[in-house]
């Protein structure tokens, strides 16, 4: 009789053990995407090798003779911000999706330029990190 209450405990606990695990994977998921959905200018001066820097919009950038960028809505709208013509800034709509838990896929809706991947190096509220690939 013994056995099956204790096969019962054990099976419950590592039920609950991981639901826990879940719930707080979910959970960091959703705070790195809270992260990440704003709008960040590209810091080309803090730029390592081959991985960009960009900033939030309201950093104090030392000045510069335009700043491109990068939006993020958490519905999958995306905004690529580049220098216009004019100086000035022009946005171009597309779309973001998650490729896998570093790796998100872009897409511009004007199609000038080929799907392309970011590679997020590091996240955090002040500071991304990206590879373009």
């Amino acid at each position: 009789m013994r056995y099956p209450v204790l096969l019962f405990v054990l099976s419950s606990l590592l039920l609950l053990a991981s639901t826990c695990r879940t719930d707080t994977k979910t959970s960091v998921q959703q705070q790195q995407l809270n992260l990440l959905t704003r709008t960040w200018l590209h810091s080309h001066e803090e730029d390592q090798a081959d991985v960009l820097v960009y900033r939030p919009n309201t950093y104090n950038f030392p000045p510069s003779r335009g700043r491109t960028g990068i939006g993020f809505d958490q519905n999958g709208l995306f905004t690529q911000y580049d220098i216009a013509p004019t100086d000035g800034v022009q946005g171009r709509k597309g779309q973001w999706m998650v490729m896998d838990e570093h790796t998100l896929r872009i897409t511009l809706d004007d199609k000038q330029d080929p799907p392309y991947l970011l590679e997020i190096v590091s996240l955090d509220d002040k500071m991304l990190k990206v590879r373009r690939k």
